[in-house]
This record gives C-alpha cells, sequence and structure tokens, in this order.
C-alpha cells in the first residue's frame, strides 16, 4: 500500500476517532486530522510488530481500518490528556 493510501485512511480514521470521542479538541479540526493519520500509520505499525499481522494489501480489509481508528483514538485520548479538554471550564 502507498504512503497516499495511508494518509487517506488516515483522514477517515481520524473523522472515525472524532465521532467516537466527540468534544472540542484544542488543535481543532486540523489537529485531530494530523492525530488521524498520525494513528493510521502508528495503528499498522504496532499491528505489524506486536500482534505479527502483515499490513494488508487491500484497503478493504477490516483489519486495517480497525488498527487504523485504535491509532488514531489512542493518539486523541493521549492528546487530550496532554493538552487538556476544552470541556473543562477554564
Amino acid at each position: 500500500m502507498g504512503i497516499i493510501t495511508w494518509l487517506v485512511l488516515g483522514l477517515i480514521a481520524g473523522v472515525v476517532a472524532k465521532i467516537l470521542l466527540p468534544g472540542r479538541d484544542p488543535g481543532g479540526l486540523v489537529g485531530t486530522t494530523l492525530i488521524g493519520i498520525a494513528g493510521s500509520f502508528i495503528g499498522g505499525w504496532l499491528s505489524t510488530k506486536i500482534l505479527h499481522r502483515p499490513i494488508p494489501k487491500d484497503i478493504g480489509e477490516p483489519s486495517m481500518w480497525i488498527a487504523s481508528v485504535a491509532g488514531a483514538l489512542v493518539l486523541l485520548i493521549v492528546y487530550r490528556l496532554l493538552f487538556g479538554n476544552s470541556r473543562e471550564r477554564r
């Protein structure tokens, strides 16, 4: 799979992560998009290293989508923990 495919998958994973964890993030839409892209790469890398699953060649493979969304969710949670959740009143 090419880098462009991972970028598109990351954009979609970021949107799905944002839907699953609603709320305003300190980085806004751009920050969430970048987190989705990074989460897609990290989720794919971790699935190959920890779970010993090769990266599938087909974009329709469910395991690839799960790894990408899970990576984006983890990064979004870490991002909110580090930089604050804007749901709190300041």
